[in-house]
């Protein structure tokens, strides 16, 4: 059996070695130490996403005239909550927009709303306007099934949120998480007469929002 010969010369290399294992080994259990609290933590705290409800959507005018255009006109405001139902995790909004959908096809453009931070338990309201700005052009089998609700009476459209958001714990601030808000929203046309086979587009209470409801929401 052979002995390392640590004497002399070597022995400072010995030492250099063993100095240099021990202080792998502290790094290595300080970061291990490090992950487990931060892991510890994130359980105890782990948060929660947000809830969001459509308090209300007003349109000022929805017009599509198939088959001579399929471009959609339309002007809307809809009126968003977001709550923050954490106890100790705040929640940070960055570069979220809000725009309509009609059957899973986008009948605004995005709106950007403002950077927001909510503490603990906090609520926000936005009230944004969507506006197609005369760039929404929709496929012809589409155009044709609106202007069809609109004559029946009923259009069902989707106000939809997108963006990131940030949750924030003490002076902890995580990395950005997608945030994805689909808001279901019920219209009546003319008291739910419709428009009898003429899409006018709107006008005064010609759209009205049924009621409020809660949005799903997915983090």
């Amino acid at each position: 059996m052979s002995v390392k010969d640590c004497g002399g010369h070597k022995g400072c290399e010995c030492e250099r070695d063993r100095l240099y294992r021990k202080c792998c080994a502290a790094l290595a259990a300080l970061v291990l130490l490090v992950l487990f609290v931060v892991l510890i933590v994130w359980l105890v705290l782990r948060p929660h996403k947000p809830k969001f409800y459509l308090q209300d959507l007003s349109v000022l005018c929805l017009n599509v005239t198939p088959p001579a255009s399929t471009y959609l006109f339309t002007t809307m405001q809809a009126t968003v909550a977001g709550q923050n139902v954490n106890d100790r995790v705040g929640v940070y909004y960055d570069k979220v927009d809000v725009y309509a959908q009609y059957k899973d096809v986008a009948i605004t453009i995005p709106t950007r709303l403002p950077v927001e931070y909510q503490d603990h338990r906090d609520q926000s309201v936005w009230s944004p306007f969507l506006q197609s700005m005369d760039s929404v052009q929709l496929p012809p089998v589409l155009a044709v099934a609106l202007a069809q609700d609109e004559t029946a009476g009923y259009v069902l459209i989707d106000i939809r949120v997108d963006g990131s958001i940030r949750w924030k714990v003490g002076t902890w601030i995580s990395g950005h998480y997608h945030l994805r808000v689909n808001c279901p929203a019920l219209l009546t046309v003319n008291e739910g007469k419709g428009s009898y086979g003429v899409n006018t587009g709107g006008g005064n209470g010609y759209f009205r929002f049924q009621q409020a409801a809660a949005c799903s929401v997915d983090v």
